[in-house]
């Protein structure tokens, strides 16, 4: 019986120190509407811990043709055929902090450029995402609002 009890007692112990441990998702994860709410982007943790983003909807999916937009500003012709649709415009994003992320990249898929990118949730609800070229003061924020899918 004592036995019985002592297992009960640790399993009390360990058990709060297990829910604890569990990962909570980061609070960069969900759907962002890009600064003008032309494009929906969900950002995600990728294996490596390091978070992405991807377009998810376009306020005009489809072209003058009528056929869904493509990636044509690409400098690499083989991508410039390629949908926008679920295209990843961000990569490599690491956390420096509870609000702050760095090291990122950003595509542009208007100009066709790639730049780097830091972050910072200024809420719960709005994301300030900067791109940039070689140091930070020379670049562009653009603010992100979260939605929904």
């Amino acid at each position: 019986m004592k036995h019985i009890i002592i297992i009960l007692i640790a399993i009390g112990m360990l058990l709060p120190l297990c829910l604890f441990a569990q990962k909570t998702p980061d609070r960069i994860t969900g759907v962002w509407f890009n600064g003008e709410k032309s494009s929906k982007i969900e950002i995600y943790e990728t294996k490596n811990g390091s978070f992405a983003g991807k377009i998810i909807w376009l306020k005009e999916p489809n072209n003058e043709a009528g056929k869904p937009k493509v990636d044509h500003k690409n400098p690499e012709e083989k991508l410039q055929n390629r949908p926008l649709m679920d295209l990843v415009i961000l990569t490599g994003l690491v956390s420096d902090g509870n609000t702050k992320y760095k090291n990122g990249k950003i595509y542009d898929p208007k100009s066709g450029k790639t730049y780097s990118a830091k972050a910072e949730l200024t809420n719960n609800n709005t994301l300030a995402l900067r791109g940039f070229i070689g140091v930070a003061l020379v670049g562009r924020t653009d603010t992100w609002t979260r939605t929904t899918k």
